[in-house]
């Protein structure tokens, strides 16, 4: 293959990443899918390849759906194991983010939702609302009539605005670091009632467990939330021999979603992301498997950190 051809390919090697991403929820896996529809590409009869980017779309998702539909990706998210994988906010990978749609499309909240939907539901709704495509372009690259790409959205659409628990409101980023950083100062003091006031009523804290739980820690009530994030969040030497040193606690953004980073020395141990609406948390995201945070943490390497909120935790 010449330098002209691996040159097509890699002008659409990002948004390719971003389309595997949204429809996986994990960077390591979309990585895989773009490399294997490189092989594809490779394999290709290329000069009868008149829109590489088409071909490679429908490569890609169809590589991805077959991912989704396999035995063990059943097993894996059903188990209730299984988180988006958090991505900080400028990575490539994150894609289009021009519009709410496309904002909304990745975050964490909706890559949660999307778990609801069939595997070609989900491929439908991230085409339509991530990428803009029509539904013909759609049924060419699925398989399927544009009326089935119509109904799939339709449905897509219903069951995502059904589970979300606010509506469509983006919250001010200042606001939203100032919520967190009391959060963070509550929880560190151990002040159970600013936490509480600081969540809806009907709070929800979610954790992987740091990849030692067989099934995601859930916690529901600003009470439950409150109390788990006092007893997670105040330092203790016994935390800081099991993490294996000090870390620093960065404010960031993940998945476009206001969020706290546990930094020690260039690698991040821990990532807490949060959803807001009203000025009150309403999901606590806590992930620290180390797996999941692989290229959070390669993206995190090539940056100069602001000043951390704390520095030494």
């Amino acid at each position: 293959m010449d330098r002209f051809d691996v040159g097509r390919f890699e002008a659409c090697r990002n948004r390719l990443a971003s389309l595997a991403y949204r429809l996986l929820g994990s960077a390591a896996d979309a990585e895989d899918a773009v490399q294997d529809a490189f092989l594809h590409w490779q394999a290709a009869d290329r000069p009868r390849i008149r829109v590489p980017e088409a071909w490679l779309t429908k490569v890609v998702t169809n590589l991805c759906l077959d991912r989704l539909r396999s035995a063990q990706a059943r097993r894996e998210r059903t188990a209730g194991a299984w988180l988006p994988e958090p991505l900080l906010d400028g990575d490539p990978m994150l894609g289009p983010a021009d519009t709410f749609e496309q904002r909304e499309s990745v975050s964490l909240a909706v890559l949660t939702l999307m778990e609801r939907l069939s595997p070609v539901e989900r491929a439908v709704y991230v085409l339509r609302e991530a990428f803009s495509h029509g539904h013909a372009e759609i049924a060419e690259i699925l398989g399927i009539t544009e009326s089935a790409s119509q109904q799939h959205l339709h449905r897509a659409r219903e069951r995502i605005s059904a589970a979300r628990r606010r509506g469509k409101d983006e919250v001010d980023r200042a606001s939203a670091r100032r919520i967190v950083e009391e959060f963070l100062a509550a929880a560190s003091s151990g002040r159970t009632e600013r936490l509480v006031a600081l969540l809806t009523d009907d709070a929800t804290a979610i954790s992987d467990g740091a990849g030692l739980a067989e099934r995601l820690l859930r916690f529901d009530t600003a009470q439950r939330v409150a109390a788990v994030a006092r007893a997670g969040f105040k330092p203790t030497p016994a935390k800081r021999r099991l993490v294996g040193g000090t870390p620093a606690v960065h404010y960031a953004l993940v998945n476009g979603a206001p969020a706290v980073l546990f930094v020690l020395g260039d690698r991040v141990i821990g990532a807490v992301a949060f959803d807001i609406a009203d000025d009150r948390i309403t999901t606590v995201r806590g992930i620290a498997a180390p797996a999941r945070l692989v290229r959070l943490t390669e993206v995190w390497q090539r940056r100069e950190p602001d000043a951390p909120l704390v520095a030494a935790w």
